[in-house]
């Protein structure tokens, strides 16, 4: 894939009316327009704390000591920047397209617009990319120069071997170094016995996650009509089937499945997105970025 069709400049361009705003506070090195856990001097209340010697005697609320004899100081939350990273399934069942884009494909775009937002607003973001192991690991710096690194990669990435999806997300939790936001593109063909504890590892590490599970228009409605031959992309094993014999029992499954990943997700305080492919991906992304507003 080339960059120029990674990032259209015109989708870009009406994207950035919005911004990329987390849902929990943020531990970053600078001042930003995120919550951060720690205590600051921005324009939003927070709490108040009583007078110790040495406070600065500028926050003290008057009218609370009016109420109350007592000193007490206004305390407010501290902004801070973002630390993202942009989590990609490059497993082979990501290859799939029933007639259009890949599910790779779309997913990349997506990041792609994410990441220049995110860049743009001040903010760092990194990029991880596994199939069967993690293969492109890019630390989150917040610099034009990084873009290019992150264009590059993303570029570059093919659909292959088996995924190792909940493998790759403890491994995430263990090594990044501060609670961030953690954006994940996959189509989350995985058991949920595995994927779910994996989550819950991040949420444990004060993340901020988002699970974007893209799916491809056939997967969802299984509408083939003559005798198929079905075949794991990721295993190679294949099943010849009558699709109308087995629509009622697939979508069973299918439903039993994404209703317990979005149970899942819901109990680990995790936002859950499906994307469908033949969906324009610039109506995806400006829909999360306008839930995100709204939240904040």
């Amino acid at each position: 894939m080339k960059r120029s069709d990674l990032v259209d400049a015109k989708a870009l361009a009406r994207l950035m009316r919005a911004q990329v705003h987390a849902r929990l506070p943020m531990a970053g090195t600078l001042t930003g327009q995120h919550k951060s856990p720690h205590k600051g001097s921005s324009v939003e209340f927070a709490e108040y704390r009583k007078y110790v010697p040495g406070d600065d005697v500028r926050l003290l609320d008057w009218r609370v000591y009016g109420r109350t004899d007592r000193f007490y100081l206004k305390e407010f939350e501290a902004d801070t920047n973002l630390r993202s990273w942009l989590v990609m399934d490059c497993s082979a069942s990501m290859g799939y397209a029933a007639g259009g884009m890949t599910k790779l494909d779309y997913a990349r775009r997506m990041a792609a617009a994410l990441g220049y937002l995110l860049v743009r607003q001040g903010d760092a973001v990194g990029l991880t990319c596994f199939a069967e192991e993690t293969f492109l690991d890019v630390p989150a710096r917040r610099n034009a120069a990084h873009l290019g690194r992150l264009f590059e990669g993303l570029t570059q990435l093919k659909p292959r071997g088996r995924t190792a999806l909940a493998p790759a997300l403890h491994s995430l939790a263990e090594r990044l170094p501060r609670r961030g936001m953690v954006l994940i593109f996959s189509d989350c063909f995985a058991p949920l016995e595995e994927l779910l504890p994996a989550l819950q590892h991040l949420r444990f590490q004060k993340h901020d996650i988002a699970v974007f599970q893209l799916l491809d228009r056939a997967e969802l409605e299984f509408d083939f009509k003559q005798p198929t031959r079905f075949v794991d992309m990721e295993s190679g094993s294949s099943l010849l089937a009558e699709p109308e014999l087995a629509r009622a029992g697939y979508l069973g499954e299918l439903n039993r499945f994404l209703a317990a990943l979005k149970t899942g997700c819901r109990e680990f305080k995790t936002e859950y997105r499906q994307v469908v492919t033949d969906e324009d991906y610039e109506t995806a992304v400006s829909q999360f970025l306008a839930d995100r507003s709204r939240r904040k």
